[in-house]
């Protein structure tokens, strides 16, 4: 049998996030990243969105390892899901602060014998047929791997998140002298690279930009400075603690992930501050205003984020007043464009002042831009591609790129989710399409709820619900009693005194619909119960424009 190499994403194409790709061969798996993504408004009531891992779950005993690139949900939110589905591997890998997160993560689920393992860069793994190697790369959170899996045919390589920052906070840039090594020994089978940024020219700045910027917007603020950035950017928030710092300022981290994260960070010496330098949210209060700088979560206008309770007075530490500053040290999401800007409106509501990256250079982006995106293919000069991490116009940009620099289309593979990339001696192919949808999760359960359920739930969102009770004698199918009608979160009632009116012309509906099936000798509960559901939606179609969700229950005694 000659050998071969399946290349399976299971998530992270067509969208931005929930970011899992399957590197089959010789019948062993190697599972890259587990990350979730955050439900559309569309989604009611589902809390997170999962890959499809289902192709996994009668293949979880040839799972030989997941490499985790770095420590961002996108990467590893569904990590905790992925085993409890799926029993544990023989080894978790990733680099120390991803390590750390995951363990925390891991813990809060209860999960706490997962084979975790840290690998630093430079370093190789073993696992059954492949050799995994870790790549250092700079992303907007520390320890960013990129991995090459080692196979009989080559090596594929998946980037996860990267820019190829020159002058980055740690003073440790991406290793470009091993991606260039790959390159010249012509062993890179395959590059799965990151699209995020396909769309923009040029070169991303550095993250060491941002932190003058930040000590400049500051000097010149007087009264109190909110700062939100995402809590896993340890360096935006280190380089805030460095500025305030400079300004004799007090910081708070705000937000329970910001502070979970910083002292994850800090026990392995990626972050730092001054003794006495931080203080509690409920001390904050304490200070003058012209005293503190407020660290704080909500940077994505997240519902139970610290930022957005606090807007909305709802904080039990913090509120905001009229002379605060609030600096959102990030962009947007693709998405989250709504809830940012609900959260600055209020803001503005309040009398605070609000900066975003669009006013001052407080924010660079961890994804690398058009330039970088071309170096990496340069550098490792892969006999095949295949663009990853975008949405498909991204992933579209990515391949002309590619193109760009030399590389012939029918070594571009533009590919979606559960559509495997099949490698073999006579070439690349894509096979056939192993399906992948969503996996959601509602609470703590997961599943798959159908079509039928979320368009219930929007069916209830939209125009509520309609019950009909109904009681027939067992005997003869007759009326016992008046049937009760019950409206909830019905818009097309204006008041309250509309109800009546609305709900006697239904019961004389549900009285002549009932009296009809007795005469016609109908005593199946599910037939009269179709048949007023039928009557009434009919009714309240024609006469409101509207379509409630319909209940209908019929008792009988």
């Amino acid at each position: 049998m000659s050998a071969s190499v399946r290349i399976l994403p299971l998530g992270g194409l067509g969208e931005i996030g929930k970011n899992m790709t399957v590197v089959e061969s010789e019948g062993r798996i190697v599972v890259v990243d587990a990350g979730l993504m955050f439900p559309t408004s569309e989604m009611l009531g589902i809390d997170l969105v999962l890959p499809d891992f289902n192709y996994l779950r009668e293949r979880s005993g040839d799972i030989e390892a997941i490499f985790l690139t770095h420590g961002h949900e996108d990467h590893v939110g569904a990590l905790p899901f992925v085993l409890r589905e799926l029993g544990l591997p023989p080894v978790i890998l990733g680099g120390p602060l991803t390590i750390g997160l995951v363990r925390s993560k891991l813990e809060e689920h209860k999960i706490r014998d997962a084979p975790l393992q840290v690998i630093s860069a430079g370093e190789t793994h073993t696992a059954g047929p492949f050799e995994l190697e870790a790549i250092r790369m700079v992303h907007s959170i520390p320890d960013t791997l990129a991995v090459a899996v080692g196979t009989k045919l080559g090596k594929v390589l998946i980037t996860g998140d990267y820019k190829f920052d020159q002058t980055p906070v740690d003073g440790e840039p991406a290793d470009i002298s091993r991606l260039a090594e790959l390159g010249r020994s012509g062993e890179l089978l395959c590059l799965c690279g990151d699209s995020t940024n396909a769309d923009r020219p040029g070169v991303a700045p550095s993250e060491s930009s941002v932190g003058p910027a930040l000590l400049d917007l500051f000097s010149r603020t007087e009264g109190r400075l909110i700062v939100t950035c995402f809590a896993s950017n340890l360096h935006r928030v280190q380089q805030v603690i460095d500025a305030a710092a400079q300004l004799d300022r007090r910081v708070s981290l705000v937000g329970r992930s910001m502070r979970k994260n910083f002292n994850i960070a800090s026990n392995l010496g990626l972050t730092s501050a001054p003794s006495g330098m931080l203080v509690p949210p409920r001390e904050i209060e304490d200070f003058p205003d012209h005293k503190v700088i407020a660290i704080s979560t909500g940077s994505q206008g997240e519902p139970l984020s610290a930022l957005r309770r606090m807007a909305h007075g709802e904080h039990r530490d913090l509120s905001l007043h009229s002379g605060d500053t609030v600096v959102f040290s990030a962009t947007p999401i693709p998405g989250n464009e709504r809830a940012v800007n609900e959260t600055i409106d209020r803001i503005y509501e309040i009398g605070a002042r609000v900066i975003t990256a669009a006013e001052e250079p407080i924010h660079a982006s961890g994804h690398g831009w058009q330039e970088e995106l071309k170096l990496m293919l340069n550098l490792t000069r892969p006999r095949y591609v295949m663009p990853m991490h975008g949405d498909h116009r991204r992933l579209r940009l990515h391949s002309d790129l590619a193109r760009a620099v030399g590389i012939d289309d029918e070594r571009i593979f533009r590919g979606r989710n559960g559509r495997p990339l099949e490698i073999d001696a006579d070439g690349a192919r894509f096979g056939d399409d192993l399906g992948s949808g969503m996996i959601f999760v509602d609470g703590m359960e997961i599943g798959d709820p159908d079509d039928a359920a979320l368009r219930d739930r929007r069916t209830l969102s939209g125009d509520g619900v309609l019950i009909v009770v109904a009681t027939i004698a067992g005997q003869d199918g007759s009326e016992v009693s008046e049937p009760e009608v019950i409206f909830r979160g019905v818009p097309f009632l204006e008041s309250e005194a509309d109800d009546e009116p609305l709900a006697e012309e239904l019961r004389e509906l549900v009285s002549e619909s009932l009296a009809r099936a007795a005469k016609d000798e109908v005593r199946e509960i599910d037939l009269l119960q179709s048949d007023i559901h039928d009557d009434v939606a009919a009714f309240v179609q024609k006469r409101l424009r509207r379509r409630p969700m319909i209940l209908p229950v019929v008792v009988e005694v």
